[in-house]
C-alpha cells in the first residue's frame, strides 16, 4: 500500500480552508514524472474529502483535455471511497465502504490483484499508518509555506520511523521523497 501526497514546506497536504490547489506544478518535467506515475495504476483509496474533490474534477471535459494520460487513469481504475455520510459513489468505477476502514483495508490487502495507492484523505492515512499498514510513503514536497492547514498524521500517537528510498529534485523546486516504514 502506497500514500501519495503533495505536501508544504511546513508540512500540511491541504491548507486551512481544505484546499490543495497550491499543489498544482506545471513544469513539463514534473508533469511527465507524473504522467509516468499515473500509468502505474492500482486501486485508489479516498476519504470522502478527497473523493468529493477528485471525482469533481477528473471526469470533466476540463481534466480530460489538460492531463488526458492522468484523466484517463484516475476514472479507468478502480476506487474506493470510505465515507460514513455518503450514500452513493458515483464516479466510475467506485464502490462505497461505509465502516471499518482498517479491517477492509486488511481485507484489500490479502487480495490478489493491483496494488492499493492512498490520494490526500488524511484521516485514513492517520488511522493506517498507526496500524502499521503502509508500505511506502511518497511525497511531493512543494516549496510553499502555508502557515495553517493539515497535516496527514494527525492522530498518530507513536513515532513513525522511516527511510528514504527514493528522492528527486525537479527544476520547478518541488522535490519527490519516497520512504518506508522501518520495522523494529
Amino acid at each position: 500500500m502506497i500514500v501519495f501526497n503533495f505536501i508544504s514546506l511546513d508540512g500540511y497536504f491541504v491548507d486551512a480552508k481544505g484546499d490543495m490547489s497550491w499543489a498544482h506544478d506545471s513544469d513539463p518535467e514534473f508533469q511527465a514524472f507524473v504522467q509516468d506515475n499515473a500509468k502505474g495504476g492500482g486501486e485508489f483509496l479516498f476519504g470522502r474529502k478527497t473523493y468529493d474533490l477528485m471525482a469533481s474534477y477528473w471526469p470533466t471535459e476540463m481534466a480530460r483535455t489538460n492531463d488526458p494520460i492522468v484523466a484517463q487513469a484516475m476514472n479507468n481504475q478502480p476506487k474506493v471511497v470510505f465515507s460514513r455520510s455518503m450514500e452513493k459513489a458515483a464516479w466510475s468505477n467506485t464502490k462505497l465502504i461505509k465502516d471499518n476502514v482498517v479491517g477492509e483495508v486488511r481485507k484489500m490487502k490479502k487480495e490478489s490483484g493491483p496494488g492499493l495507492v492512498i490520494f490526500g484523505s488524511g484521516t485514513i492515512v492517520s488511522q493506517l499508518a498507526e496500524e502499521d499498514m503502509i508500505d511506502e510513503y511518497q511525497f511531493i514536497v512543494v516549496p510553499i509555506v502555508l502557515g495553517k492547514g493539515r497535516t496527514m498524521f494527525e492522530g498518530v500517537k507513536e513515532k513513525l520511523k522511516l527511510k528514504l528510498t527514493k528522492s528527486r529534485a525537479f527544476r520547478s523546486g518541488s522535490v519527490f521523497l519516497c520512504y518506508e516504514p522501518i520495522r523494529d
